[in-house]
C-alpha cells in the first residue's frame, strides 16, 4: 500500500512539474499614456518575440516563470515575470510607465570679457559649502541604486545576534535582491555598449532593424556578457559579432 501510494505521488508531482514547463499562448494587453503600438514585446527566457498592435494588444508564448521584456522608445523598459495568475488565465495585462528625459537647467549669465582677472572678480559665483566646511560627517561616494539600498538592508542588523541577514537568507530574499543588482548592472553595461556601439556595428554587420532589439537581449542573456563586453568597447565589439553569427542560425533554423 505505502508503495503505490508513494508511486502515485511520484506521477502526481512529475505530472505536475510538466505542466509547468509546457509554453501556452499568452493573450497581452499593454496600457500606457503614450502611443502603444510597435511596443516590442521579447520573451528573454525563451527568445520570442512580439510587436503590439494599435490597441496594444499582442500574443505570445510562454511558461511559468519566464521572463518577458517590454521596450520602447516613449517608455522605461519593463521586466515582467509570468506568474501562475498569467498562466491559468492565460493574460498578460502590464501598465507602462513613460520615459521623461529631463534636460539639464539652463541658467543665463553675464557675457565673459576675456580678461580673467575682471571675469572672476564680476562673477556672482560663491564656492560650494559641503558638511566638512561645517564639520558634519557626510559620504560622498557613489550613490547606491534602489535595489542596492535594499540589500545592505536586508543584509545587516544590530543586536548579539541579527537575526535580520538571518532572516533574509533563509527566505530567498538576499539571493533574490543580488540577482536583481546584477540585471541591473548587466541592463546598464547593455544600455552603454548599444549607444556606443550600434552604429558602427550594424554598418559594419548588417541585420535587419526590426531584429535589433531582440538581437541585443540574445547578447545579454550569455553567461559570458559582463566578463567579455566590461573591458573595453573592442572586446565588446568582437564578441558581438560571435554572437551575431549565433543569432543568424537561429533565424536560419526559426524559418
Amino acid at each position: 500500500m505505502k508503495k503505490n501510494k508513494l508511486f502515485l505521488n511520484v506521477i502526481i508531482l512529475c505530472v505536475f512539474h510538466y505542466a509547468q514547463a509546457q509554453k501556452i499562448e499568452l493573450s497581452g494587453t499593454i496600457l500606457g499614456d503614450e502611443d502603444v503600438e510597435g511596443i516590442h514585446v521579447l520573451n528573454k527566457t525563451s527568445l520570442t518575440s512580439a510587436t503590439s498592435n494599435s490597441d496594444g494588444v499582442f500574443s505570445i508564448s510562454a511558461k511559468l516563470n519566464d521572463t518577458v521584456i517590454f521596450s520602447a522608445v516613449q517608455y522605461k523598459t519593463l521586466f515582467k515575470v509570468v506568474s501562475e495568475e498569467n498562466i491559468t488565465s492565460k493574460a498578460l495585462q502590464v501598465t507602462l510607465e513613460t520615459f521623461v528625459n529631463e534636460l539639464d537647467e539652463v541658467f543665463l549669465v553675464q557675457p565673459l570679457s576675456g580678461n580673467l582677472i575682471d571675469d572672476v572678480s564680476n562673477s556672482e559665483a560663491k564656492p560650494v559649502i559641503n558638511f566638512y566646511n561645517v564639520g558634519i560627517p557626510g559620504y560622498i561616494g557613489k550613490q547606491k541604486t534602489q535595489s542596492e539600498r535594499r540589500l545592505f538592508e536586508a543584509t545587516t542588523g544590530g543586536g548579539f545576534i541579527p537575526l535580520n541577514p538571518i532572516l533574509n537568507a533563509i527566505s530567498g530574499r538576499t539571493k533574490k535582491l543580488k540577482e536583481m543588482i546584477q540585471l541591473e548592472n548587466d541592463d546598464a553595461l547593455l544600455a552603454r555598449l548599444k549607444n556606443d556601439l550600434s552604429i558602427d556595428f550594424f554598418d559594419a554587420n548588417p541585420l535587419e532593424q526590426k531584429y535589433h532589439v531582440e538581437f541585443f537581449y540574445f547578447v545579454q542573456e550569455d553567461p559570458d556578457f559582463r566578463k567579455a563586453c566590461s573591458k573595453s568597447n573592442l572586446e565588446a565589439f568582437t564578441f558581438f559579432k560571435k554572437k551575431l553569427e549565433q543569432y543568424n542560425q537561429n533565424l536560419k533554423a526559426k524559418e
